[in-house]
């Protein structure tokens, strides 16, 4: 067809258009800008659904298929019911309804697994969940009531007790030499070997020394006086018996604040012995007298009934109970006359008493005395001598007289009475007042946090001052640390039932303001800063901690220990190690005697490093431990997943090689037996590390003869059907290890190949027939192989014919 022609068709085609075929409808001319608006105009109405599947109709439009038609297919589809009437089946089918009941049967199966399993994983998520949710409101609890500004989150004692395992939080410096340094401060460190010497002791059987009394004599009063303070404190109410009782708490204290004001006083007129005026005569008469000269002299006002010695006989008295000599007190009612015959009396009944109080009727007599006449007195000391002797009135302060935290406490302490009731002062309702009533900010604790620990300590709350002197900062938590063991030690400490407790609590049993210190949270807390860099130490404070139970043995020392091994890594120095001949050589955890198994210390060391995937660790332990099936177990996994690496020298694969063939080698010598098949499969894996080794070296002629003597692959027809039976026999550890041992040995077959190709015909088919029986043996062992390994083997062996 020519151009005319064309134009022929188009004039007719246009005439018919134009004609009867348009019939009664309007002609509509465009030019082609309105066409172009149109067009836009249509594309905006579009939404993005449309234009989407437009553009995969484009696309899919390049490539031959028809996008609109399949969507109307698969639309017509989806509206009949096709899949239901091809699921239907009559009742009299038998066939095709056993075939739909079985094929329902195992769908409800896979939808009730389904559901269980969904079940099991969501009640298990939110178990633990539940538990997380309890170790931290554990922690938060812990931390508020007694951690203070120590990161109680971070504590874990024996690592079963809350979380994974300890951190440090410590910085551990190195030398030059890249040793660690301690982190023992010297305080810390005269402490660490008052420990070591105390523990030796315990250790060995002998007599147990004084832990509290060594410690005290750590230091002396000219350089560390505030430290001094608090071991004579420790040492005064060391002598109380474990059930505390009031008596004997208020005796001791009152003593120790009777000596402590007489060195006080003592000091005072030495220093001023010129006003002094002190004399030759020894006794506390003479010298409160000397004091009064100086601090209360005859000439003060408001005092009452005159002097004795030239100072004011109500302040003489007064001073000569408050150093504790109650027969001074006694000279000073007598030398003042008869107008004091009535004190003098009360003086010397106390003095007689066995208890140093007078008997209810008399003190019932002084009370009504001292509300009738001496409370309206102007003399303070007076009234103070009234309220020691009487305990009359326990609500006064005595601010005139009371002039230090040492004398308000003995004031108190002195009107402290067995029998409640009335206005009479029991020391429960005296610890209630001074931590309660006043607290810490009453006594400015946190600038002066040793007055405050006396305030407890004296009041026999000696685990929250124990508690209150650890959170003061660290230049004091030593010496609390320190200070709750020689208690514990004499046993005048009150732990809780359960080691998870907070550092300080109160069980549902106690009474009034008794508390519970948690010990081994408080060691565990003072060693953590320490003991990745001065493990030997720690050791022996975990050694206070082997009478309790927890953590991840019935034993808490264990249980420490084994994560002290695990954090410091110092396996020999604290374990000991194995010697040549296979005995062990003691390591610290032995000083310590028959008290201790070591032994079980190690299992309990290694079967925490396997189960933390530790297994180089484990391996050590275990062959520390003796425990020989393990050892050889453990090793065999290892090796399984690295041998068939290059033996880069000083890599993974070589350091686990060496401990292996040293460990086979001492073993065989010993005669020992880790288990007869677990050996056999560590002998194997050590042979073909050894072929591994020379296929990578390049010597591929000896890697192949190893492999003939191993007899784990067929190199010929005849050791096919024998080395698949094998391959049923042989452990896990071996069989991972199958595809690799296929492809290096494959290759150096075809690696030779290519070498004597063309050359000797008889080797290159020797070549040939060992490469067929790879293959037929890969195909043959009941052992998934991955799919390029087969597809590389297939392909070598084919170049090779």
């Amino acid at each position: 067809m020519d151009f005319g022609d064309l134009v022929a068709s188009a004039e007719q085609l246009t005439a018919e258009i134009d004609g009867a075929r348009a019939g009664d409808l309007p002609r509509v001319e465009r030019s082609l800008k309105h066409i172009l608006d149109a067009g836009q105009s249509l594309l905006g109405k579009t939404g993005s659904g449309g234009g989407q599947d437009a553009k995969a109709s484009i696309l899919m439009g390049s490539r031959g298929v028809d996008l609109p038609a399949i969507a109307s297919k698969i639309g017509a589809i989806q509206n009949t019911n096709i899949i239901a009437e091809s699921d239907t089946v009559h009742h009299t089918d038998i066939p095709a309804f056993l075939k739909a009941e079985r094929e329902e049967a195992i769908l409800g199966l896979l939808e009730e697994t389904k559901r269980e399993t969904v079940e099991s994983l969501t009640s298990r998520h939110w178990d633990s969940v539940a538990r997380e949710w309890e170790l931290d409101k554990a922690r938060i609890l812990a931390a508020v009531a007694g951690g203070g500004g120590q990161d109680m989150s971070e504590l874990s004692l024996a690592r079963d007790m809350s979380t994974v395992s300890r951190t440090h939080d410590s910085t551990v410096t190195r030398t030059h030499d890249n040793t660690l340094t301690s982190s023992l401060s010297h305080h810390e460190l005269l402490y660490a070997r008052a420990v070591v010497t105390y523990n030796s002791a315990v250790a060995s059987g002998g007599v147990r020394p004084d832990l509290m009394a060594t410690m005290a004599q750590l230091f002396s009063e000219d350089r560390d006086q505030e430290v001094c303070t608090l071991w004579d404190m420790a040492q005064a109410m060391s002598s109380v018996t474990k059930d505390r009782p009031s008596t004997e708490v208020v005796h001791r204290a009152r003593k120790y604040l009777e000596t402590s004001h007489t060195k006080f006083i003592r000091n005072v007129v030495f220093s001023n012995l010129s006003s002094a005026q002190l004399g030759g005569v020894p006794g506390t008469y003479h010298l409160v007298r000397s004091f009064l000269n100086i601090r209360v002299p005859g000439t003060t006002q408001g005092l009452d009934d005159g002097l004795v010695d030239s100072v004011p006989v109500w302040a003489m008295i007064y001073y000569c109970l408050r150093c504790g000599d109650i027969q001074a007190a006694v000279q000073s009612a007598r030398n003042a006359g008869p107008g004091l015959s009535d004190t003098h009396t009360l003086l010397q009944e106390l003095a007689t008493s066995p208890d140093c109080r007078l008997s209810p009727q008399t003190e019932g007599m002084v009370k009504l005395q001292y509300r009738r006449l001496v409370r309206q007195s102007t003399d303070p000391y007076k009234r103070a001598v009234y309220c020691v002797v009487g305990a009359c009135d326990p609500a006064e302060e005595h601010q005139e007289v009371a002039t230090s935290l040492d004398d308000y406490l003995w004031l108190k302490l002195c009107m402290v009475r067995e029998e409640a009731g009335g206005d009479s002062l029991t020391l429960a309702g005296l610890q209630s007042l001074l931590t309660e009533e006043y607290g810490e900010a009453h006594f400015s604790a946190s600038s002066q946090p040793v007055l405050y620990f006396q305030v407890l300590f004296l009041t026999g709350q000696f685990e929250g001052a124990v508690d209150f002197l650890f959170r003061s900062g660290d230049n004091l938590s030593c010496h609390a640390s320190h200070l709750a063991l020689a208690m514990f030690e004499l046993e005048l400490l009150s732990l809780p039932s359960n080691i998870q407790s907070p550092l300080l609590s109160r069980d549902s049993g106690d009474r009034g303001c008794s508390r519970r210190l948690n010990l081994a949270r408080l060691v565990m807390l003072y060693v953590k800063h320490f003991e990745s860099t001065d493990p030997k130490e720690a050791l022996q404070y975990f050694y206070f901690l082997r009478g309790m139970k927890g953590g991840k043995s019935e034993n808490l020392f264990m249980s420490c220990v084994g994560e002290l091994v695990l954090e410091s890594r110092e396996f020999d120095l604290l374990l000991g190690q194995l010697m040549p001949d296979g005995t062990r050589a003691p390591g610290l955890v032995d000083k310590f005697g028959g008290l201790v198994d070591t032994g079980t210390i190690i299992e309990l060391v290694a079967r925490d490093s396997e189960e933390r995937g530790l297994l180089e660790d484990a391996v050590r332990l275990y062959d520390l431990a003796s425990k020989h099936s393990r050892v050889v177990s453990l090793l065999n996994t290892l090796l399984a997943q690295v041998i068939s690496s290059p033996a880069t020298p000083e890599s993974r694969r070589d350091r686990l090689q060496r401990q292996a063939v040293g460990i086979a080698k001492r073993y065989k010598t010993m005669g020992v037996m880790g288990g007869k098949e677990t050996t056999s499969t560590l002998f194997l894996l050590l042979d073909l590390a050894t072929f591994f080794d020379l296929y990578h070296a390049g010597k591929l002629a000896e890697c192949l003869d190893t492999l003939a003597r191993v007899r784990l692959v067929p190199l010929n027809s005849h050791e096919v059907d024998q080395t698949v039976n094998t391959f049923r026999l042989l452990g896990d550890e071996v069989r991972r290890n199958i595809p690799d041992i296929l492809l290096a040995s494959m290759t150096a077959l075809h690696t030779q190949f290519n070498k004597v190709r063309g050359k000797d015909s008889r080797q290159v088919e020797t070549l040939r027939e060992k490469a067929r029986s790879l293959i037929t043996y890969a195909g043959m062992i009941p052992y998934r192989l991955p799919g390029d390994t087969n597809a590389r083997l297939v392909q070598m062996e084919v170049l090779m014919n």
